[in-house]
Protein backbone atom coordinates (compact mmCIF):
# COMPACT_ATOMS: atom_id res chain seq x y z
CA UNK A 1 0.00 0.00 0.00
CA UNK A 2 2.54 2.59 0.89
CA UNK A 3 4.74 1.59 -2.66
CA UNK A 4 1.35 2.94 -3.94
CA UNK A 5 1.14 5.77 -2.91
CA UNK A 6 4.62 6.44 -3.35
CA UNK A 7 4.13 5.90 -6.93
CA UNK A 8 1.06 7.87 -7.52
CA UNK A 9 2.45 10.90 -5.11
CA UNK A 10 5.32 10.52 -7.92
CA UNK A 11 3.06 10.40 -10.63
CA UNK A 12 0.68 13.69 -9.60
CA UNK A 13 4.40 15.20 -9.13
CA UNK A 14 5.26 15.10 -12.87
CA UNK A 15 1.65 15.48 -13.72
CA UNK A 16 2.00 19.13 -11.56
CA UNK A 17 5.74 19.22 -13.07
CA UNK A 18 4.75 18.98 -16.75
CA UNK A 19 1.42 21.23 -16.53
CA UNK A 20 3.49 24.33 -15.11
CA UNK A 21 6.43 23.66 -18.20
CA UNK A 22 2.99 23.89 -20.17
CA UNK A 23 1.29 27.00 -18.88
CA UNK A 24 4.77 28.95 -19.05
CA UNK A 25 5.72 28.11 -22.44
CA UNK A 26 1.64 28.89 -23.37
CA UNK A 27 2.05 32.64 -21.54
CA UNK A 28 5.65 33.44 -22.87
CA UNK A 29 6.40 35.99 -22.68
CA UNK A 30 5.44 36.99 -19.38
CA UNK A 31 8.51 38.94 -18.54
CA UNK A 32 10.35 41.92 -20.64
CA UNK A 33 12.59 40.79 -23.71
CA UNK A 34 16.27 42.12 -24.52
CA UNK A 35 17.15 42.48 -27.69
CA UNK A 36 21.23 42.78 -27.59
CA UNK A 37 22.59 45.04 -30.26
CA UNK A 38 26.52 44.19 -29.96
CA UNK A 39 27.64 47.56 -31.64
CA UNK A 40 27.08 51.17 -30.35
CA UNK A 41 24.43 53.37 -30.56
CA UNK A 42 23.43 54.94 -33.59
CA UNK A 43 24.29 52.74 -36.33
CA UNK A 44 22.53 50.75 -38.90
CA UNK A 45 22.01 47.48 -36.01
CA UNK A 46 21.15 49.41 -33.50
CA UNK A 47 18.67 51.62 -35.24
CA UNK A 48 16.90 49.10 -36.56
CA UNK A 49 16.63 47.42 -33.18
CA UNK A 50 14.74 50.67 -31.40
CA UNK A 51 12.39 50.43 -34.15
CA UNK A 52 11.59 46.89 -34.19
CA UNK A 53 11.65 46.86 -30.43
CA UNK A 54 9.00 49.44 -30.33
CA UNK A 55 6.42 47.20 -32.47
CA UNK A 56 7.04 44.14 -31.01
CA UNK A 57 6.18 45.47 -27.80
CA UNK A 58 2.87 46.69 -29.03
CA UNK A 59 2.18 43.29 -30.61
CA UNK A 60 3.29 41.09 -27.30
CA UNK A 61 1.98 43.23 -24.99
CA UNK A 62 5.42 43.14 -23.27
CA UNK A 63 8.22 45.56 -22.92
CA UNK A 64 11.04 44.93 -25.63
CA UNK A 65 14.05 46.83 -25.13
CA UNK A 66 17.58 47.18 -26.62
CA UNK A 67 20.77 46.55 -24.93
CA UNK A 68 24.30 47.78 -26.24
CA UNK A 69 27.18 45.39 -25.84
CA UNK A 70 30.09 46.83 -27.79
CA UNK A 71 33.32 45.88 -28.39
CA UNK A 72 35.68 44.03 -30.28
CA UNK A 73 33.95 44.21 -33.54
CA UNK A 74 30.83 42.95 -31.97
CA UNK A 75 32.34 39.86 -30.36
CA UNK A 76 31.55 41.06 -26.62
CA UNK A 77 27.74 41.06 -27.48
CA UNK A 78 27.50 38.45 -29.90
CA UNK A 79 28.95 36.20 -26.97
CA UNK A 80 27.06 37.80 -23.93
CA UNK A 81 23.63 37.63 -26.34
CA UNK A 82 24.58 33.64 -27.33
CA UNK A 83 25.42 32.14 -24.17
CA UNK A 84 22.30 34.01 -22.22
CA UNK A 85 19.71 31.44 -21.19
CA UNK A 86 17.96 29.77 -24.18
CA UNK A 87 14.50 30.92 -22.91
CA UNK A 88 13.60 33.39 -25.72
CA UNK A 89 13.82 36.29 -23.23
CA UNK A 90 17.35 37.35 -24.65
CA UNK A 91 17.67 37.61 -28.54
CA UNK A 92 20.66 39.23 -30.75
CA UNK A 93 19.77 41.92 -33.57
CA UNK A 94 22.55 39.88 -36.01
CA UNK A 95 24.11 41.61 -39.23
CA UNK A 96 26.26 40.44 -41.51
CA UNK A 97 29.08 41.81 -39.01
CA UNK A 98 27.80 39.69 -36.53
CA UNK A 99 26.70 36.80 -38.40
CA UNK A 100 28.81 36.10 -41.53
CA UNK A 101 31.84 38.09 -41.83
CA UNK A 102 33.50 38.15 -38.24
CA UNK A 103 32.89 34.35 -37.46
CA UNK A 104 34.79 34.14 -41.09
CA UNK A 105 37.86 36.62 -39.21
CA UNK A 106 37.92 35.48 -35.85
CA UNK A 107 39.48 32.47 -35.36
CA UNK A 108 37.84 32.46 -31.64
CA UNK A 109 34.32 33.66 -32.52
CA UNK A 110 32.32 32.84 -29.55
CA UNK A 111 30.16 30.27 -31.43
CA UNK A 112 29.00 28.46 -35.01
CA UNK A 113 26.96 31.02 -37.48
CA UNK A 114 25.26 27.72 -38.55
CA UNK A 115 25.04 25.65 -35.30
CA UNK A 116 25.36 27.45 -32.42
CA UNK A 117 22.26 30.14 -32.75
CA UNK A 118 18.92 29.63 -33.68
CA UNK A 119 17.72 32.28 -36.38
CA UNK A 120 14.22 34.10 -35.83
CA UNK A 121 13.69 36.09 -38.92
CA UNK A 122 15.09 38.45 -41.13
CA UNK A 123 13.89 41.71 -40.76
CA UNK A 124 15.44 44.10 -43.39
CA UNK A 125 18.04 44.72 -46.14
CA UNK A 126 20.10 47.83 -46.92
CA UNK A 127 22.81 48.80 -49.49
CA UNK A 128 26.18 50.32 -48.39
CA UNK A 129 27.10 53.92 -49.48
CA UNK A 130 30.10 55.21 -49.59
CA UNK A 131 30.52 58.83 -47.38
CA UNK A 132 33.58 61.17 -46.88
CA UNK A 133 33.79 64.41 -44.61
CA UNK A 134 32.66 67.66 -45.46
CA UNK A 135 35.69 68.97 -47.24
CA UNK A 136 37.48 66.18 -48.33
CA UNK A 137 36.98 67.43 -52.08
CA UNK A 138 35.58 64.35 -53.28
CA UNK A 139 32.41 65.12 -55.32
CA UNK A 140 32.97 61.66 -57.46
CA UNK A 141 34.78 58.17 -57.12
CA UNK A 142 36.54 59.64 -59.69
CA UNK A 143 38.07 62.33 -57.69
CA UNK A 144 38.03 59.74 -53.95
CA UNK A 145 40.15 57.45 -55.80
CA UNK A 146 42.92 60.53 -57.48
CA UNK A 147 43.00 62.05 -53.67
CA UNK A 148 43.55 58.60 -52.34
CA UNK A 149 46.50 58.06 -54.51
CA UNK A 150 47.65 61.32 -53.85
CA UNK A 151 48.13 61.86 -50.13
CA UNK A 152 51.41 60.43 -48.91
CA UNK A 153 49.90 57.44 -46.07
CA UNK A 154 46.21 57.18 -47.90
CA UNK A 155 43.22 58.65 -46.64
CA UNK A 156 41.84 57.55 -43.16
CA UNK A 157 38.86 54.88 -43.57
CA UNK A 158 36.67 54.44 -40.38
CA UNK A 159 34.72 51.06 -39.47
CA UNK A 160 31.79 49.88 -36.77
CA UNK A 161 34.98 47.93 -35.69
CA UNK A 162 37.75 45.26 -36.92
CA UNK A 163 35.78 42.52 -38.88
CA UNK A 164 32.42 43.89 -39.07
CA UNK A 165 31.02 44.82 -42.21
CA UNK A 166 31.77 48.11 -43.07
CA UNK A 167 35.40 47.17 -42.52
CA UNK A 168 35.39 44.10 -45.12
CA UNK A 169 33.40 46.46 -47.73
CA UNK A 170 36.19 48.84 -47.57
CA UNK A 171 38.85 46.63 -47.88
CA UNK A 172 37.43 44.86 -50.48
CA UNK A 173 37.18 48.08 -52.35
CA UNK A 174 40.79 48.63 -51.68
CA UNK A 175 41.80 45.32 -53.36
CA UNK A 176 39.40 46.00 -56.76
CA UNK A 177 41.15 50.18 -57.12
CA UNK A 178 44.27 49.36 -55.78
CA UNK A 179 43.82 51.92 -53.43
CA UNK A 180 45.35 51.72 -49.91
CA UNK A 181 43.51 53.12 -46.74
CA UNK A 182 44.50 53.47 -43.50
CA UNK A 183 41.80 51.61 -41.21
CA UNK A 184 40.55 53.76 -38.10
CA UNK A 185 38.21 51.06 -36.11
CA UNK A 186 35.49 52.22 -33.85
CA UNK A 187 32.91 50.54 -31.59
CA UNK A 188 29.96 50.76 -33.70
CA UNK A 189 28.79 53.15 -36.71
CA UNK A 190 27.41 55.81 -34.47
CA UNK A 191 30.76 56.56 -33.03
CA UNK A 192 32.06 56.57 -36.86
CA UNK A 193 29.69 58.84 -38.31
CA UNK A 194 30.69 61.43 -35.36
CA UNK A 195 34.04 61.65 -36.13
CA UNK A 196 33.12 62.14 -40.13
CA UNK A 197 31.12 64.47 -39.86
CA UNK A 198 33.56 66.34 -37.32
CA UNK A 199 36.44 65.88 -40.27
CA UNK A 200 38.78 63.88 -38.60
CA UNK A 201 38.46 60.87 -40.72
CA UNK A 202 38.25 61.21 -44.90
CA UNK A 203 35.76 58.12 -45.28
CA UNK A 204 33.35 55.75 -44.41
CA UNK A 205 31.30 52.49 -45.98
CA UNK A 206 28.05 52.85 -44.32
CA UNK A 207 25.06 51.47 -44.26
CA UNK A 208 22.35 53.99 -45.82
CA UNK A 209 19.69 53.63 -42.90
CA UNK A 210 22.02 55.00 -40.57
CA UNK A 211 23.42 57.83 -42.45
CA UNK A 212 20.88 59.11 -45.28
CA UNK A 213 19.92 62.44 -42.73
CA UNK A 214 23.27 63.09 -42.69
CA UNK A 215 23.46 62.78 -46.06
CA UNK A 216 20.43 64.87 -46.68
CA UNK A 217 21.46 67.48 -44.22
CA UNK A 218 24.78 67.73 -46.29
CA UNK A 219 27.01 67.03 -43.41
CA UNK A 220 28.82 64.29 -44.89
CA UNK A 221 28.70 63.83 -48.94
CA UNK A 222 27.78 60.78 -50.65
CA UNK A 223 29.84 59.00 -53.75
CA UNK A 224 28.08 55.67 -54.47
CA UNK A 225 25.90 53.13 -53.42
CA UNK A 226 26.39 49.32 -53.32
CA UNK A 227 22.97 48.15 -55.09
CA UNK A 228 22.71 46.94 -58.06
CA UNK A 229 20.38 49.88 -58.89
CA UNK A 230 20.19 53.15 -57.65
CA UNK A 231 18.59 53.12 -54.21
CA UNK A 232 15.01 55.32 -53.64
CA UNK A 233 16.52 56.94 -50.43
CA UNK A 234 19.32 58.41 -52.31
CA UNK A 235 18.23 58.78 -56.18
CA UNK A 236 21.03 61.39 -56.71
CA UNK A 237 23.78 59.36 -55.81
CA UNK A 238 24.95 57.06 -58.30
CA UNK A 239 25.53 53.19 -58.24
CA UNK A 240 29.33 51.88 -57.41
CA UNK A 241 29.03 50.13 -61.34
CA UNK A 242 27.78 53.14 -62.55
CA UNK A 243 31.06 54.65 -60.87
CA UNK A 244 33.05 52.30 -62.97
CA UNK A 245 33.15 49.16 -60.43
CA UNK A 246 31.18 46.49 -61.83
CA UNK A 247 30.28 43.92 -59.98
CA UNK A 248 30.36 45.79 -56.69
CA UNK A 249 26.90 45.01 -55.28
CA UNK A 250 27.15 44.20 -51.39
CA UNK A 251 23.83 44.52 -49.41
CA UNK A 252 23.49 44.64 -45.47
CA UNK A 253 21.06 42.49 -43.92
CA UNK A 254 19.28 42.56 -40.23
CA UNK A 255 17.61 39.87 -38.65
CA UNK A 256 16.84 38.30 -34.50
CA UNK A 257 18.37 35.51 -33.48
CA UNK A 258 18.30 33.51 -30.14
CA UNK A 259 20.52 30.99 -28.89
CA UNK A 260 20.58 27.77 -29.69
CA UNK A 261 18.39 25.68 -28.17
CA UNK A 262 15.98 27.99 -27.71
CA UNK A 263 12.61 26.51 -27.98
CA UNK A 264 10.51 26.19 -31.01
CA UNK A 265 7.50 27.17 -30.06
CA UNK A 266 9.23 30.43 -28.38
CA UNK A 267 11.09 31.05 -32.06
CA UNK A 268 7.76 31.04 -33.45
CA UNK A 269 6.02 33.24 -31.40
CA UNK A 270 8.97 35.82 -31.46
CA UNK A 271 8.66 35.35 -35.36
CA UNK A 272 5.33 35.97 -35.79
CA UNK A 273 5.66 39.05 -33.78
CA UNK A 274 9.00 40.62 -35.70
CA UNK A 275 7.05 40.04 -38.96
CA UNK A 276 3.95 41.41 -38.16
CA UNK A 277 6.11 43.96 -36.58
CA UNK A 278 7.31 45.07 -40.49
CA UNK A 279 3.23 45.74 -40.79
CA UNK A 280 3.30 48.12 -38.41
CA UNK A 281 2.64 52.02 -39.59
CA UNK A 282 5.12 53.80 -37.66
CA UNK A 283 7.60 50.65 -38.75
CA UNK A 284 6.83 51.42 -42.22
CA UNK A 285 7.44 55.31 -41.95
CA UNK A 286 11.02 54.37 -39.96
CA UNK A 287 12.22 52.80 -42.98
CA UNK A 288 11.33 54.86 -45.59
CA UNK A 289 13.01 57.37 -43.87
CA UNK A 290 15.86 55.50 -43.25
CA UNK A 291 15.67 53.72 -46.92
CA UNK A 292 15.49 50.17 -45.46
CA UNK A 293 13.73 47.82 -47.18
CA UNK A 294 11.59 45.63 -45.29
CA UNK A 295 12.11 41.50 -45.50
CA UNK A 296 10.83 39.19 -43.18
CA UNK A 297 11.18 35.26 -43.51
CA UNK A 298 10.76 32.10 -41.46
CA UNK A 299 13.65 30.73 -39.30
CA UNK A 300 14.35 28.14 -42.12
CA UNK A 301 15.20 30.97 -44.81
CA UNK A 302 16.95 33.27 -42.29
CA UNK A 303 19.04 30.44 -41.56
CA UNK A 304 19.69 29.82 -45.56
CA UNK A 305 20.52 33.54 -45.78
CA UNK A 306 23.15 33.39 -43.59
CA UNK A 307 24.88 30.11 -44.71
CA UNK A 308 25.19 32.23 -48.40
CA UNK A 309 27.02 34.83 -46.57
CA UNK A 310 28.88 32.68 -44.72
CA UNK A 311 30.26 31.40 -47.88
CA UNK A 312 30.47 34.73 -50.23
CA UNK A 313 32.45 36.24 -47.64
CA UNK A 314 34.63 33.41 -46.94
CA UNK A 315 35.85 32.80 -50.86
CA UNK A 316 36.10 36.83 -50.24
CA UNK A 317 38.65 36.61 -47.77
CA UNK A 318 40.52 33.84 -49.23
CA UNK A 319 40.87 35.15 -52.42
CA UNK A 320 41.86 38.97 -50.89
CA UNK A 321 43.70 37.89 -48.08
CA UNK A 322 41.93 39.94 -46.24
CA UNK A 323 43.36 40.09 -42.76
CA UNK A 324 42.05 41.78 -39.51
CA UNK A 325 44.59 45.17 -38.19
Amino acid sequence: MKLFLRVVQSVLACSASLCMWGVQAQTFPNKPIRIVVPFAPGGNVDVTARVISAAMTKNLNQTVFVENKTGAGGKIGADAAMRSAADGYTVMMGSNSSLSVAPNLYADWPYDPLTGMAPISHLASVPFVLITRPGLGAKSMADLLRLAKQKTGGLTMASAGSGTSNHLVGEFFQSVTGTSFLHVPYKGAGPALLDIMAGRVDILFDQVSSSSNYIEQGKVTALAVSSAARWKSLANVPTFAESGLQGFVITNFTGLVAPKGTPADVLEKLNKAANEALQDDAVKKSFATMGVEAVGSSPQQFSALIKDDLQRWAALIKDKGIKLD
